[in-house]
């Protein structure tokens, strides 16, 4: 590559080949917006289809997963030169080969649109990074191998394990417990106590306590839903949100307590607790407003960050600059300054794929998200074991919660709450944890056609029962 480019140089010049390169990367940003549309649109299709019916459309989703991986990369190199990036190309490429293949080996009937969605949130995810901080992305990449490979073990534990359930309140002590130990001895990230170092190894354990959480809520809710169960549920899921707002993890907060409504009101179909809930959670955020001098900081940067840009607002201005630059099909990936947006890689990635991909890029993407919450919800559904369908409403719940916090953030529609976009931004303990929640659908998909499977076989089974009689 480094050779072609050198030759390249000598046959039409500098000013030439930058002049192409400019044209390339001015095509390209219309060719991804298209393709990334064409992709959304066969998701949406293929969730409506039945198995049978899937398999070209699934095809054709493979061929624009593979070529959104390579024109990215590509424009990335002829921006940057750097070798590198062709290098993780080529490693991303086997990467998603392996593991889409692995997963039809082992799992040869899992739900592969879900498949397709995570690996194209990962690969959007690895290319921004590579823009923005080469070192962070190959460090993401070895994240995601590690947590890929572990998380293959799960769908066969929630596929076969029957008695998950029984545990309800070892999940919810676990949970509990690393929360509180964050609360004592957790380092300080921007005003907040969110990680904890041991070993020299650093994590951020509500990442996966939301996990444990969402079993601990199922087990209490799925058989019982009298006043007393749900004012004992509710009295723990309370100690969780309270030991979170004292660490100042307001956004974690957020979402288990959202996650927590909603499982509430699937488990026991009365308005009246969500409503409540809902009042409950507006009278926190007000006395979380007057105590806490952080969050009258976020709150004043969403309601006027101009105002206060030299302070709090200059993270949301400068986003807001990035996404209006970028405007429908952006600036060109390599052509805009995303960098310029403090902790850009975590919080505010989205800002930078709206400025260099463009504004209709991004939508696609939050597209993406919405075809994979309707898919969680859908296998939820056609669930028939109460305790598994709240678990993977709450999952589903938690994923598209913490996108909507990320996104609404970003683009000024809430206040930032610094949570991190799922598989998308920069962040091990993120990025491990929504593995282990994709592997726990995918066992929720496995578990729903065991069902399926088990009543056809009784309904054959009584037919041919029905017969024998007859002919007798």
């Amino acid at each position: 590559m480094k050779r072609l480019r050198r030759i390249l140089q000598e046959d039409i010049g500098n000013g030439a080949l930058n002049k192409m390169v400019n044209v390339i990367t001015e095509l390209s940003r219309y060719a991804m917006t298209f393709f990334l549309a064409l992709y959304t649109l066969l998701g949406f299709w293929l969730v409506r289809k039945q198995e049978e019916e899937k398999r070209a459309a699934l095809w054709q989703q493979n061929f624009l997963l593979f070529f959104l991986l390579l024109m990215g990369n590509m424009i990335l190199y002829l921006n940057t030169g750097n070798e590198k990036v062709i290098c993780f190309c080529g490693v991303q490429l086997l990467l998603s080969m392996f593991f889409l293949t692995l997963q039809h080996v082992i799992y040869p009937k899992s739900d592969r649109l879900l498949t397709h969605n995570l690996l194209v949130l990962l690969n959007v995810g690895f290319l921004m990074l590579s823009r923005l901080s080469f070192d962070k992305a190959a460090r993401q990449f070895e994240l995601a191998v590690f947590a890929a490979g572990i998380t293959f073990l799960i769908p066969w534990i929630i596929r076969k394990a029957g008695r998950l359930r029984r545990y309800c309140w070892w999940y919810g002590a676990a949970g509990f417990g690393l929360l509180t130990a964050v609360l004592i001895a957790g380092s300080l990230s921007f005003g907040a106590k969110l990680a904890i170092t041991i070993h020299g190894i650093t994590f951020q354990p509500s990442e996966f306590v939301k996990i444990l959480f969402v079993f601990f809520v199922a087990g209490m809710l799925y058989e019982r839903q009298d006043l007393r169960q749900v004012a004992i549920a509710t009295c723990a899921a309370a100690a969780h949100v309270l030991v979170l707002v004292l660490s100042k993890d307001l956004g974690g907060a957020l979402i288990f307590f959202v996650t927590y409504l909603v499982m509430l009101y699937l488990a026991t179909r009365q308005p009246f607790y969500f409503l409540a809930g809902l009042l409950a959670g507006c009278g926190a955020a007000w006395v979380a407003w007057k105590l806490f001098s952080h969050v009258q900081i976020r709150v004043q940067a969403w309601s006027d960050p101009f105002s206060v840009i030299e302070h709090g607002g200059y993270q949301v201005t400068q986003s807001l600059f990035a996404i209006g630059t970028g405007s429908w099909f952006g600036l060109g990936l390599g052509q805009g300054m995303p960098y310029k947006i403090p902790v850009v890689e975590e919080d505010f990635i989205f800002a930078a794929i709206a400025e260099e991909f463009g504004i209709l890029f991004a939508v696609f993407l939050i597209f993406v998200y919405l075809c994979s919450f309707y898919m969680i919800f859908n296998i939820a559904m056609c669930l028939k074991d109460g305790y598994y369908k709240l678990v993977a409403a709450g999952l589903g719940t938690l994923v598209i919660f913490q996108a909507f916090l990320s996104v609404g953030g970003v683009i000024k529609f809430i206040p930032s709450t610094g949570v991190t976009l799922p598989f998308i931004s920069y962040g091990g303990s993120s990025l491990a944890s929504m593995f282990a929640i994709w592997a726990v659908i995918q066992g929720m998909y496995l578990k729903r056609s065991d069902e399926v499977a088990g009543s056809e076989k009784d309904e054959k089974k009584e037919k041919n029962e029905k017969a024998g009689k007859k002919i007798k």
